[in-house]
């Protein structure tokens, strides 16, 4: 060994004219026969039969037994950097191929294996800038290194450059078959899947060993739902070369997309034989397992995925999936409120995280989740439905009814399918056949859609008592479910059964206390009662459910803030809120929202700043630092924000909206004009930029380009032309309007018939002729004699100028052909009054009897009564009126004039005092003023 060390240092210092290459192999030689063993030699030839037999783990022990007795040797470095790159493990082989590489290994092997390995890094950038600087002879390793190039190319999304190298690899090699792949993924990327076919087929006819055409195969056959073959593809792929990870994933998931779920399991396990802990096979186990409702098994393949790949959406969303059928709500909460944050564009996270706000009784964080996306599943029937139910559970019928109705254009399977079907016989007006159908699927589904779309519609269409049957059909498939309740108490408000509302949501907050919208429903009651106290212990009984609960945290706010807390008291629940829900937008926005309102712009900047630091990019957030610049005054900055804005919203006229009143704030007309027609280019009928741009041009003293305008606009929306015209130019205005009718009469119908009327008959009033005006008003009543809204206006018109004559003329017209409408009842009941008409009374018991408990027409009917002299019934229904509708003053003081007429002094006294709190908030503080001296 001694002599062997001095004849080593001899060779590499002494024989400069021989390559150090060689040097080091006959050294190695000389070790093999010095220290005895295998020859490196050997260990290598063995590990290239390996390799040939797609061996390569048995090929990286040689290798390494070869390395261990020679470090240096570069061809052993070459084949452990190859086997170590065909088995997955391209970090090593990086680093395996460089060794090789300062080993000066023949270039042409060396340089396309470590652009290959680089690829496989994601080092694209690397790739480009080298690939064109390494100089190599061999057609083959041209071949090669172009085809890296052109894959880096076409990650990078130049589709040029990437088709100039794959041209470049087959003029070097024509049959190169990487190079004819990547072409073949082109074609299918254009969407033309037989000739990428073809291509693959030329490819693997000639090299049925090439595993990545049969892969690749597979891929494109799977694109043509052709799923028996494209089994059969992956299957040669993993029989040429079974450690291929890929091949034995897509033959997993293509078995679960056919449902064959036993051929899947096999498939799994031969995964599992090549790589168990592999992210992808956990996955796939994840996957399997969840489908099959093994949940433990798969929440237990997740937690590990999840361990090794904890920024994995796919995998996250998995998780998030698992914990929400296995009850964990919060959790599951969690989980998908990552995976939303790394890829918020996936609808199924969406979908799945909406499913956990609801679970939870967070229905406003359940609506905000589905709220980005609402324009893009205008074909999912079940997110639609799922939207329609969320908007339920939010009490906001009208959007709930929307969504069921758009669902119902759809095909959804099974019950929803035929649920949504029954929606499209009510859009077709078959009220009493979507009935019919929809309670024949609600009782024999146990889903909740159809009886959703029951409530939903019985509600929109003042059908309350219908709607409390259906939600009894729904409490009885949920016993343990609050939103039965919830929904029982809003049909009780609905009826002003107040008593009975309280009951349901306390119902409801018994069976889950942390349930926000009955806290939140009891909270508003308790306000409206002026209880603030009572209000806040709802929403701090539901924190002490669910302290994390930032809609609970947000309410307290606003109560605290109503009951006149403090800047700092309202400034710390804020941040308690932030604290808590570090990654929701809510608590970030009301903080900035409560600096400005404290006229701190300064912290509100910052408040801002730190929640985009936090959540990037989050529209909400931008807006919010936009606003806070723009109330400190500091115009350029907020302009560049709302610029971001709307390249994250290119589709929304908001961002623009905002600039424009940045602009006209900073004195720039000009460019807040500009930033108006931006606004309008995305959405031509947006009023407020029309409203805005003609004002600009009027205070420009460009009255032409005024009227313009507002004729361009009056194309589109004549009934909005009015509106900005009066702000200046009556005369034109009412040109306008007269271009309107005339355009109807000509049969062009611009606009209803009636608003055109009824804004043309206003335009004239305003320029002082109400000659003219009368006079368009009675031709146009012998023209359209069934025009009822005109006439509507008409009656209400004279009413307000106490010309009750003619309003009992237009009413009675009116109600010969609506005899049942409750509000022109109560219409004619008050100026019959007025007049002393013996039948004014009649009028308002039927408007009361057609709808009953509403304050209006209580109203009414009580002050006809008093007059008449039945104080004690009058007094009965304006108490009654009063407590349904506490705020409406003028029907306080109709009570506090009654009382004071029974004698009642004291109670009348009572309300006086409330209407005089209300100061200048209620105009006949005069009239109060004069009946307290009489209290």
């Amino acid at each position: 060994v001694q002599r062997f060390r001095g004849l080593k240092t001899i060779m590499t210092t002494s024989l400069p004219p021989l390559n150090r290459t060689v040097v080091l192999a006959l050294a190695a030689a000389l070790f093999s026969v010095a220290c005895g063993g295998e020859k490196p030699e050997a260990l290598l030839a063995s590990a290239r039969d390996y390799m040939a037999k797609n061996d390569n783990k048995a090929a990286v022990i040689q290798i390494k037994n070869a390395l261990q007795k020679y470090p240096e040797l570069a061809e052993g470095r070459f084949l452990l950097g190859k086997a170590l790159l065909e088995s997955g493990d391209p970090v090593a082989a990086e680093v395996e191929l460089r060794k090789a590489q300062e080993l000066n290994h023949p270039v042409d092997q060396v340089a396309p294996l470590l652009m290959r390995s680089r690829l496989a890094l994601g080092q694209v950038g690397k790739v480009v800038e080298e690939v064109p600087k390494i100089a190599v002879t061999s057609v083959d390793a041209i071949a090669d290194l172009q085809t890296s190039l052109a894959s880096a190319y076409a990650m990078q999304g130049n589709r040029e450059l990437a088709l100039k190298a794959v041209e470049t690899a087959l003029w070097a090699r024509a049959d190169f078959a990487p190079a004819i792949l990547i072409q073949a993924r082109f074609k299918a990327g254009e969407g033309d899947i037989p000739a990428a076919l073809k291509l693959v087929d030329s490819v693997v006819q000639k090299s049925p060993r090439e595993y990545e055409g049969w892969k690749l195969k597979g891929d494109l056959l799977n694109a043509q739902k052709e799923r028996e073959l494209a089994l059969a593809a992956y299957g040669k792929a993993v029989e040429v070369r079974p450690d291929f990870l890929a091949a034995h994933a897509a033959l997993v998931s293509t078995s679960i997309q056919m449902n064959k779920l036993e051929d899947a399991a096999k498939a799994l396990d031969a995964m599992k034989k090549i790589a168990a802990g592999h992210p992808q096979t956990l996955f796939l186990a994840t996957q399997l397992a969840f489908i099959n409702k093994d949940f433990k098994a798969a929440r237990e393949s997740s937690q590990q995925l999840v361990r090794i790949s904890p920024n994995n959406p796919a995998g996250l969303q998995q998780a998030g999936a698992i914990e929400f059928q296995m009850k964990s709500l919060v959790q599951a909460e969690t989980y998908l409120n990552k995976s939303l944050q790394l890829a918020p564009d996936v609808f199924s996270t969406r979908r799945w995280l909406t499913l956990t706000y609801l679970a939870q009784g967070q229905t406003a964080k359940a609506v905000a989740t589905l709220a980005p996306i609402l324009g893009k599943i205008e074909q999912d029937a079940a997110m639609l439905a799922l939207a329609g139910d969320a908007y339920m559970r939010n009490n906001d019928v009208q959007k709930a009814e929307e969504f069921f109705a758009k669902a119902a254009k759809l095909d959804p399977k099974d019950a929803g399918k035929r649920t949504s079907l029954a929606l499209t016989r009510f859009i077709k007006g078959d009220a009493d056949g979507a009935f019919t159908d929809l309670e024949q699927i609600s009782a024999s589904d146990t889903g909740t859609t159809a009886d959703m779309a029951l409530i939903a519609t019985h509600l929109r269409r003042g059908e309350f008592d219908k709607a409390l049957k259906s939600i009894d059909t729904l409490e009885k498939k949920q016993p343990d479910n609050p939103v039965p309740h919830n929904l029982r108490g809003r049909v009780r408000l609905a009826q002003r059964d107040l008593d009975g509302a309280r009951k349901s949501f306390e119902r409801a907050l018994a069976l889950t206390p942390s349930y926000y919208p009955a806290a939140e429903s009891l909270a508003s009651l308790d306000l409206s009662q002026n209880k603030p106290d009572d209000a806040r212990k709802r929403f701090e009984a539901v924190l002490a459910a669910d302290p994390k609960n930032t809609q609970a945290m947000l309410a307290l706010v606003e109560v605290k803030a109503r009951i006149g807390g403090t800047s700092e008291e309202i400034l710390a629940l804020i941040n308690k809120a932030v604290a808590a829900s570090p990654s929701e937008s809510a608590p970030r926005v009301a903080l900035v929202s409560q600096y400005l309102r404290s006229k701190d712009p300064k912290k509100a900047i910052g408040a801002a700043q730190d929640a985009l630091a936090a959540m990037p990019g989050r529209p909400e957030l931008l807006d919010a630092l936009g606003r806070a610049q723009q109330a400190g005054e500091d115009f350029n900055q907020a302009l560049t924000t709302y610029g971001k804005l709307s390249a994250i919203m290119p589709s929304s006229p908001q961002p623009y909206l905002r600039m424009a009143e940045i602009n006209a704030a900073a004195k720039s007309p000009d460019a807040a004009a500009q930033s108006l027609r931006k606004a309008l280019a995305l959405k031509a009928d947006l009023i407020e930029a029309q409203r805005a741009l003609v004002l600009l041009e009027m205070q420009a003293g460009k009255p032409k380009n005024a009227l313009v305008l507002a004729r361009e606009v009056q194309k589109q929306r004549p009934k909005e032309a009015i509106g900005y015209m009066m702000e200046g130019d009556i005369a034109a205005a009412q040109k306008l309007w007269s271009d309107a009718v005339t355009a109807y009469r000509a049969g062009l119908k611009l606009a209803p018939v009636a608003e055109l009327a009824i804004k043309l008959h206003s335009v004239l009033v305003a320029g002082g002729g109400a000659a003219d005006a009368d006079k368009f008003a009675n031709g146009w009543l012998k023209e359209q004699p069934k025009d009822a809204g005109f006439r509507f206006y008409l009656g209400d018109r004279a009413s307000a100028r106490k010309d009750y004559a003619v309003a009992v003329g237009h009413y009675k017209v009116l109600l010969e052909t609506q005899p049942d409408n409750p509000v022109l009842l109560n219409n004619i009941a008050w100026v019959t009054g007025q007049q002393k008409g013996p039948d004014a009374i009649e009028f308002a018991e039927k408007a009361n009897k057609l709808s009953p408990n509403q304050p209006a027409f209580m109203d009414t009917l009580a002050m006809l009564l008093a007059e008449k002299g039945d104080t004690a019934r009058a007094l009965e229904l304006l108490a009654k009126a009063v407590e349904l509708a506490p705020q409406a003053a003028s029907v306080r003081l109709n009570l506090a004039k009654v009382l004071l007429k029974a004698g009642k002094k004291a109670d009348a006294k009572k309300h006086l005092d409330e209407l005089a709190k209300l100061g200048d908030k209620f105009q006949a503080q005069a009239e109060v003023a004069q009946l307290l001296k009489e209290t």
